[in-house]
């Protein structure tokens, strides 16, 4: 697939605390509207089914293959598109912070367990210990998940860009305090670091999509979040940036070619 071109939707959606009915179906809109533009693939964000950090998980998670999942899956089919979404997982009786690649056909291609979660989650989610590469019609995928891509924690990137992933898409819950003024504090100074880095490091396409809305439970209570999603492609340069806000709900659409 080197050569190609890839056209992404960013999903930047607003996700509400333990309402999972109303986020699976902003999720299902996001998905047919990138379908809509002309994306192969739309990245949704983090734990978008209940919120990230939100308590409420111990009771709503699911299992993956699951309802929530199985609604994501049912979303690709009828748009024929791939998805990648964060989701909130229970196995056993362990929660993850979970993300999907999905298939045009509803197929789960890649699963995967976020590592490096924030320790102020570390008593509701337990963490992933695997990466994997997918091997699609339209490109070789990698799935990491927000803080994966730490600059601290960037050899999990380069470890997928070792294992031969083209793109490296990322569902994200950047959140900032309530009172966090954009004009003094422009946002995104750490991702613009390790996305560059990483793309410096391999000739990677890396998409980070995050939430808006406000973090209404869970350690972060009264945090907003804020969008700002962004897309490097290879040599640092940067493809597209959402905008910032906890109202910003927007579809950002980026092409890309894959080395």
């Amino acid at each position: 697939m080197s050569g190609s071109r890839l056209k992404i939707g960013m999903a930047q959606m607003l996700v509400e605390g333990a309402a999972v009915q109303e986020n699976l179906r902003r999720a299902t809109e996001m998905i047919r509207a990138a379908a809509q533009e002309g994306c192969q693939i739309v990245v949704l964000p983090e734990c978008l089914d209940i919120g990230w950090t939100h308590p409420a998980a111990r009771q709503l998670a699911q299992p993956i293959p699951g309802i929530h999942s199985n609604t994501l899956a049912q979303a690709a089919v009828d748009a024929e598109i791939h998805v990648v979404a964060g989701l909130t997982e229970t196995d056993g009786t362990r929660i993850y912070n979970a993300a999907v690649l999905i298939s045009p056909e509803g197929l789960l291609l890649l699963k995967h367990r976020k590592i490096n979660e924030l320790d102020i989650a570390w008593d509701l989610y337990a963490r992933g210990d695997c990466l994997r590469v997918a091997e699609t019609d339209i490109g070789r995928i990698g799935v990491t998940i927000c803080a994966d891509n730490f600059p601290e924690s960037l050899d999990l990137g380069r470890a997928l860009g070792r294992m031969g992933a083209q793109a490296l898409l990322s569902p994200c819950a950047w959140a900032v305090d309530a009172d966090h003024e954009n004009e003094k504090q422009p946002y995104g100074g750490l991702w613009r670091e390790a996305y560059s880095a990483l793309t410096l490091a391999y000739p990677l396409t890396v998409a980070g999509v995050s939430n808006v809305g406000w973090l209404s439970d869970g350690p972060w209570k009264g945090r907003k979040c804020i969008g700002c999603s962004m897309a490097y492609g290879p040599g640092a340069r940067l493809l597209a940036q959402g905008p910032y806000g906890d109202a910003a709900e927007e579809l950002i659409a980026v092409e890309t070619e894959l080395v």
